[in-house]
């Protein structure tokens, strides 16, 4: 019977808004991602049947199919294919799933999934041009009535979503912005033990070179995030200091069977074992972790207590907190060695990089099962379980 193992994973350090990594070419970063990855596994890239690369905002540098451009900005055979997947936060978790299907189907036996996204570069929102219309069109116009709360100005917000879901669950700035903070020290605690070393590259730039996560701040406090205004809606609670950072950056993984892994002498380090996504409250729409996950768990087989570690995107505060308090796992558990909003979330790459943070993590902690959960625009959510492969 045919599986999916990941053989190698691997990612570039975020960069910060106009940081480090700015001035890199969206398929440059995107090239040297790939080359890196296959020198890690062992594989020539004339062995790879596709590339399945996640992107978001795919306009100016980033379009084009730039699953396509960066295998032939990385010099691999032009017999290689690639493709780009948006399903927003969590299309490169969905690249990973669609190359997971691939391999256990038989349409493909090694298949690189991944993806980028330079928000320097190509800033959010830069995707609605004026003059062709709202985006969502029609589907707006479906929960117009929804919409009117404060904060949305009749669109889809996600920042209004978060207030939304931090009043749902009785969440306080005080608890949000605490959270926060620990997400900035569980980073900077995971940097100074060298535990991100494994995983990622440097890059080399014309400026210099990036070697590390470039958002960590160290020091932060509640106090001084108790001094953010909150832009969403008026004395609200969500803030720059308890949401993700805008970021650069990009991260691959390369899956293929364990039989062909044993064939090319390669060592797998963890097996997809479940993959779903799910939709729901697209108003809210950051809630769909919590149902992704229990879809996660019922399709797997495993319970919840079968899992060491999670890794929930953190796109604001309010939504591990939510999915913490609807799921009981507790804080040692959850985003370990902190998430996006101490890391950053550069929004195509995010879900290849919780994917290699979780599986570098199981190996090297000799632990059986993780399992990463993404919310994404619309009120979408990926989970996937990994099985780490002793």
């Amino acid at each position: 019977m045919r599986d999916a193992v990941i053989a190698a994973a691997v990612r570039t350090p975020i960069g910060k808004r106009n940081g480090g990594l700015a001035d890199v070419h969206a398929v440059e970063l995107s090239a040297l991602v790939l080359n890196e990855l296959v020198k890690r596994a062992g594989v020539e890239p004339a062995l790879v049947d596709d590339v399945h690369w996640g992107n978001v905002i795919s306009i100016g540098q980033q379009s084009g199919n730039i699953g396509r451009m960066a295998v032939l900005a990385a010099g691999w055979p032009e017999s290689v294919p690639g493709f780009t997947v948006d399903r927003q936060c969590g299309s490169s978790q969905q690249a990973i799933s669609t190359a997971a299907a691939a391999v256990i189907s038989g349409q493909a036996d090694v298949v690189v999934a991944g993806g980028v996204e330079m928000m320097s570069g190509v800033p959010m929102g830069a995707a609605s041009v004026p003059g062709t219309g709202e985006m969502g069109g029609p589907a707006v116009d479906r929960y117009a009535s929804a919409l009117t709360a404060p904060g949305f100005n009749g669109r889809f917000n996600q920042g209004a979503g978060a207030e939304l879901i931090a009043e749902q669950y009785g969440l306080s700035r005080g608890q949000l912005d605490e959270y926060s903070v620990e997400s900035h020290e569980y980073a900077a605690k995971a940097q100074d033990d060298g535990l991100f070393a494994d995983e990622t590259m440097a890059v080399t730039t014309a400026a210099g070179q990036v070697s590390a996560d470039e958002g960590v701040r160290r020091g932060s406090t509640v106090e001084k995030l108790a001094t953010l205004k909150a832009p969403f809606v008026e004395n609200g609670k969500i803030t720059a200091g308890n949401a993700s950072q805008i970021s650069d950056g990009a991260a691959a993984v390369l899956i293929t069977t364990s039989q062909r892994a044993a064939e090319l002498g390669m060592t797998p380090i963890a097996r997809v074992h479940t993959a779903v996504c799910a939709g729901d409250d697209p108003v809210k729409m950051l809630t769909g972790p919590i149902p992704a996950t229990e879809l996660a768990l019922k399709r797997s087989g495993l319970s919840i207590d079968d899992i060491s570690f999670f890794e929930v995107n953190e796109a604001f505060a309010s939504v591990p907190l939510a999915w913490q308090a609807a799921t009981g796992v507790s804080r040692e558990k959850l985003n370990p060695l902190g998430g996006a909003i101490a890391l950053g979330h550069p929004l195509g790459c995010s879900g290849a990089r919780l994917a290699t943070t979780l599986i570098h993590h199981l190996r090297r902690t000799g632990s059986r099962f993780g399992l990463q959960t993404m919310c994404e625009g619309g009120g979408t959510a990926n989970a996937t379980i990994y099985e780490l492969i002793d």
